[in-house]
């Protein structure tokens, strides 16, 4: 009988679960991740800490944010020790509000064995990606497949050339036994899970959707510096065009930030045909107070407003026709922002005179709406002069050379 192995992942639709932080040494400092992910033994000086990214019920299995590295618990780790010993380098970390003991799990063998042809897709590095040095290697792998007769005798490994954890059914079998929460196992042995008629579909969603994101990103970079180092949360969600919620982070001049939405204008994946979908993406801007936008007050209203455009046609179209102000929750938000009936409110569209109001892509062009937090007083304005105040108002902001800006500590205008 064929040995039978498994894709590990971390399970993220876990209810309620932590999401674990970037590894510091004694000193503090972030300690470089890659050293656990090349598939080899490494050493790092003195105590580790794990800090605690997101809180939540604790896991016996997690990865790292943003990262293929495993932190166990104790018992998880004594699976591995006993059934990988091998394979594996178990190292203690201490995990921030835990008194039990947790393992940073170096996986320390690296097998060449992707199926590329039993594999749903396969994609390449070529000269057209700029990677000179990377051509021929692995570009994506999706619906992974693995040759078993390839293996050998190991029984937890990282596969060559695609960030990708595979353990044997063994060790998938003890961590089920042991009721390990956390762990999510995917078979990557025997036939294709999708028809071909399957496969051909999502090839089209894929290159549908990478067209407008490559487009996309060529925008954000014409607004200044993109930031691939800031971890931003990705979630599905049957509201978004592609079914996905995707941000990005723009370090603009004389420290501005913006912080923008990055997939209302995918294609509505489930028509497959090109489009903008929304035709619109929101755009929140921030100064450089603000130390991790990915974690902090931004996102958090930035995701509130972009949950009421996602959901709601009409205020889709009035963001589309102009000036719209919308009140959302204030739950968690800064006390500035928020009103005596624990609401925060933006006004959308302040026109700018250093964004474009359009970009454009393949698809056509995408409209960009700004997102502006105001303070409670100018939110009486508003409810008190309508429309008309919404036109004072984004006047006055303009008027102050801060129409874009978010702050949490400025004179209202109004």
């Amino acid at each position: 009988m064929a040995k039978r192995y498994f894709r590990l992942v971390d399970d993220v639709y876990t209810p309620g679960r932590w999401e674990l932080g970037s590894p510091l040494d004694e000193r503090e400092q972030e300690i470089r991740t890659w050293l656990f992910e090349r598939g080899e033994p490494t050493h790092v000086e003195g105590r580790i800490r794990i800090p605690i990214y997101a809180p939540g019920k604790a896991l016996d299995f997690s990865l790292l944010a943003g990262s293929s590295i495993p932190v166990v618990h104790a018992r998880v780790a004594a699976v591995f020790a006993k059934l990988a010993p091998g394979d594996v380098q178990l190292i203690p970390v201490e995990v921030d509000g835990q008194s039990e003991p947790y393992v940073l799990l170096n996986i320390t063998r690296v097998v060449k064995c992707i199926d590329d042809e039993a594999s749903d897709e396969v994609r390449y590095v070529t000269p057209e990606h700029g990677l000179p040095d990377q051509i021929g290697e692995y570009r994506s792998v999706i619906g992974m497949r693995i040759d078993p007769t390839k293996v050998g005798d190991a029984q937890v490994f990282r596969t060559w050339g695609w960030v990708a954890i595979v353990v044997s059914e063994a060790i998938k079998e003890a961590l089920e036994e042991l009721g390990a929460t956390g762990p999510k196992f995917t078979e990557v042995t025997g036939p294709s899970s999708i028809s071909a008629e399957e496969r051909a579909r999502d090839r089209q969603c894929r290159e549908l959707l990478e067209t407008a994101e490559a487009a996309r990103e060529m925008a954000w970079c014409s607004l200044g510096a993109l930031d691939k180092e800031v971890f931003m949360p990705i979630a599905m969600s049957d509201s978004w065009p592609g079914r996905r919620q995707l941000w990005r982070v723009i370090r603009r001049e004389v420290g501005r930030t913006l912080l923008v939405t990055h997939g209302f204008s995918d294609p509505f994946i489930e028509r497959l045909e090109p489009s903008v979908g929304f035709g619109l993406e929101l755009a929140l801007e921030v100064d450089a107070a603000v130390k991790d936008i990915s974690k902090g007050w931004p996102l958090l209203l930035l995701d509130r407003v972009a949950d009421e455009v996602a959901e709601h046609e009409h205020v889709r179209e009035s963001v589309k026709a102009g000036l719209f102000s919308m009140e959302v929750s204030g739950k968690g938000m800064p006390k500035s922002l928020v009103t005596e009936e624990g609401r925060v409110a933006v006004l959308l569209g302040v026109e700018s005179r250093t964004l474009p109001r359009h970009f454009s892509t393949p698809y056509g062009e995408v409209k960009l709406v700004t997102v502006k937090a105001l303070l409670p007083s100018e939110l009486e304005y508003l409810l008190e002069h309508g429309a008309e105040g919404q036109a004072e108002l984004a006047r006055r902001f303009v008027e102050s050379g801060e129409e874009l800006l978010s702050r949490l500590r400025r004179k209202p205008v109004a």
